[in-house]
């Protein structure tokens, strides 16, 4: 995109718009980041007390995804694969994962979420959903389209 057409884009006028309103912009992306670290903290903590809150993102992508192996784990988070593996013992101690061998390649382990971990994710996915709808209410379709459209933009930066 040129600077003009984010000018365009933006609808203000002028270069000094475009950075005041980009600005304005990653300060609330700044916001959000806060609120959902707070909010994978909570989270962890209702899953079990002793839950870390990257174990507790490591948990929810098995359980949105199926399953899952510790390499594709470290790679998808960008974290040491020893952090993974500490965390993957530790979803396995408090009952949250199982982990057999995989079918195609035995060295590796397939994890999958227990029913316990997708009932309690379950209940959290809705709490979160509910609160999320609230907020977005005063939002049209459209500008509900926009703002996703923007975070998946910046999903792959």
């Amino acid at each position: 995109m040129t600077a003009q057409q984010a000018v365009d884009a933006l609808g203000v006028d002028d270069a000094q718009g475009v950075d005041d309103a980009l600005a304005d912009f990653q300060g609330h992306l700044n916001l959000i980041f806060a609120r959902a670290r707070t909010l994978w903290k909570e989270s962890a903590a209702r899953v079990h007390p002793e839950l870390q809150p990257s174990g507790y993102k490591l948990l929810a992508y098995v359980a949105r995804t199926g399953d899952a192996n510790a390499h594709q784990l470290a790679e998808l988070f960008g974290i040491d694969k020893s952090m993974v593996s500490r965390q993957i013992r530790m979803l396995e101690d408090f009952g949250l994962v199982e982990s057999r061998p995989d079918e195609r390649d035995g060295r590796l382990r397939v994890l999958t979420a227990t029913s316990e971990a997708q009932r309690t994710l379950a209940t959290l996915r809705a709490e979160n959903a509910g609160r999320m709808r609230a907020v977005l209410a005063e939002l049209t379709p459209d500008e509900v389209r926009a703002a996703s459209k923007a975070f998946r933009l910046l999903a792959e930066i």
